[in-house]
């Protein structure tokens, strides 16, 4: 039976009742429908002490992902199931995904979100707000720029693109203002919306008016004096933040097990920081005792931003990290090819086993205590899942194998106890990876070194060129957002397993003044996706009784 089955056939609970388990009141509830709600944050009670924060990462994923969503929304049911009252925070799916290769975003088997095809397609509509307030400051520019406002803006050295909730590789590099009375012509491209500031800002604000504030800083063009355009130059933020005004506040769903989940925020991991917002992680820690989210793509990415960037600038403290780790994965980073990952190769799970163990060793870099969850296959074996056991306890931590897509909370029911048991053991003592004096060169040198293990970091001129900018204009403060490839530590995807000493290729620097942080583009990653060959659009329709079907 298919995901998009399973999750047809799930019986819903009232979403009041769902809430009610978190101690939310039917008044903080504005519905979207009948299963889909959001939630006002002033209309909730006095926040308790904080629970405790779970983080679920992954190691470097195939192209179908290794099911951190899945194990994520498992282990939040299994603690639900042992007796914790748990919610479960996840970032909202981007559509580029859904219509090209790797699908929907809300989990799958008997571990899911639900209702899943709104969520995976327009759900409350956050994406979209987020879509027109980035591109009604991208038309205010050019606006600016066509009656010659003051302070004027060099058309060349406009740096605002435009964005768009789709994969879609024409994009990447177009020119506009073309034609008489266009304005002027010049080169600029979109990005997804996933990788905007605006989504950036969005999850990282911790209200409505810091959200504002975030946005005025906004710099959407250099001038030849060397200073910056800001949103607020161009009186922009107050538009903005209306557009945004529903969309600031968290969204609430359920499990197939009627348990609350918080998904709010979408920026994907490999191009933008990788976790669903500030205020929805807030919220749940304030409601339940035990919080689990995620961040994307493998933990040199997702993980290290949640730790470096989210947790630096909203203040969390996460308590244990969980790495999940698959058998197919783990023969990729082995070596194996491609189309033979669902036959047995005890070996080349052996040898991928360092990209786990790397992981594990990263992580307790920042003071937290590790667990590896096996999200297991029908097509692993005994040997293989043996095989991860018994590395991971030579590196001191343990794996559970966990059967949720097939079983539920039933299946993760083992993750869930040994989760608790290692956090009631081993206490948590995070701090970042680098401190906030470093210049901005040596934090990137510092991820490449103490995550990715380079040998070295090789900047493009215009990269250097732009560092040292930003360093004499007083962001030498803020913290890096690394951009490149999911698929190894390095930026060549196909080096895998655990690679060293090698280069990582720095060709572009990005300023995000109102995110809090500036971007390092490393390799080829690009911020605007393509899609694949055959793309998952091709599959998805209507059914004869008016239903979604062939997301997956």
């Amino acid at each position: 039976m298919s995901d998009i089955e399973i999750a047809r056939k799930a019986t819903l609970a009232p979403l009041a009742a769902v809430a009610a388990k978190l101690g939310i009141p039917d008044t903080a509830l504005e519905f979207y429908g009948k299963t889909k709600a959001k939630i006002d944050p002033a209309a909730l009670p006095k926040a308790r002490k904080p629970g405790k924060l779970i983080l679920v990462t992954a190691i470097n994923p195939t192209k179908a992902g290794e099911g951190k969503t899945t194990t994520t929304i498992g282990l939040g049911d299994a603690l639900n199931r042992i007796g914790k009252r748990t919610a479960i925070c996840l970032r909202e799916p981007s559509l580029g995904p859904c219509f090209g290769q790797k699908g929907g975003a809300t989990g799958g088997g008997h571990a899911q979100i639900v209702p899943m095809a709104d969520i995976n397609l327009h759900f409350t509509g956050d994406i979209h707000a987020i879509g027109t307030a980035h591109n009604l400051l991208a038309a205010l520019v050019d606006n600016h720029v066509y009656w010659g406002k003051s302070p004027a803006v060099d058309p060349k050295r406009v740096l605002w693109p435009r964005v768009m909730d789709m994969n879609d590789r024409a994009l990447r590099d177009l020119v506009a203002g073309l034609g008489a009375g266009n304005g002027a012509a010049r080169q600029t491209r979109f990005d997804i919306t996933t990788a905007s500031e605006v989504m950036a800002i969005l999850c990282l604000a911790s209200d409505a008016h810091d959200l504002e504030k975030r946005l005025a800083r906004i710099v959407v063009a250099d001038n030849k004096d060397g200073s910056f355009v800001t949103a607020s130059d161009l009186k922009a933020s107050g538009a903005m933040a209306a557009l945004l005004k529903e969309a600031i506040k968290p969204n609430l769903v359920q499990t197939l097990e009627n348990n609350p989940v918080f998904v709010h925020g979408g920026p994907f991991a490999n191009i933008a920081h990788g976790c669903n917002s500030a205020i929805a992680t807030k919220m749940a820690l304030g409601l339940a005792d035990y919080t689990v989210t995620e961040a994307g793509f493998g933990a040199d990415l997702g993980a290290e931003k949640f730790l470096d960037i989210k947790c630096r600038q909203a203040g969390l403290a996460p308590d244990l990290a969980v790495v999940v780790a698959t058998v197919r994965a783990l023969k990729l980073q082995g070596g194996a090819d491609a189309k033979a990952l669902g036959t047995e190769d005890v070996a080349a799970v052996e040898r991928g086993l360092a990209n786990l163990v790397r992981h594990v060793e990263n992580l307790r870099k920042f003071g937290l205590p590790v667990l590896v969850a096996i999200n297991a296959f029908t097509t692993d074996t005994d040997a293989e899942w043996r095989a991860i056991e018994k590395a991971c306890a030579a590196a001191g931590t343990q794996a559970i194998r966990a059967q949720h897509w097939a079983k539920g909370s039933a299946g993760a029911e083992d993750l869930a106890r040994a989760a608790v048991a290692l956090i009631e053991k081993e206490t948590a003592r995070y701090k970042p990876l680098y401190s906030d004096d470093l210049k901005l060169k040596e934090k990137i040198e510092t991820i490449a070194r103490e995550i990715y293990r380079a040998g070295s970091v090789s900047f493009s001129s215009a990269a250097a060129k732009r560092l040292a900018a930003l360093e004499k204009a007083g962001f030498g403060h803020l913290p890096v957002c690394m951009a490149k490839t999911q698929y190894s530590f390095a930026a060549d995807p196909d080096l895998k397993g655990a690679p060293s000493g090698h280069d990582v290729p720095v060709r572009e620097v990005r300023l995000s003044a109102g995110a809090g942080f500036v971007v390092a583009l490393a390799g080829d990653v690009m911020t605007m996706p393509g899609l694949p060959r055959v793309p998952a659009a091709e599959a998805i329709g209507l059914t004869a009784n008016g239903e979604i079907d062939g997301i997956f």
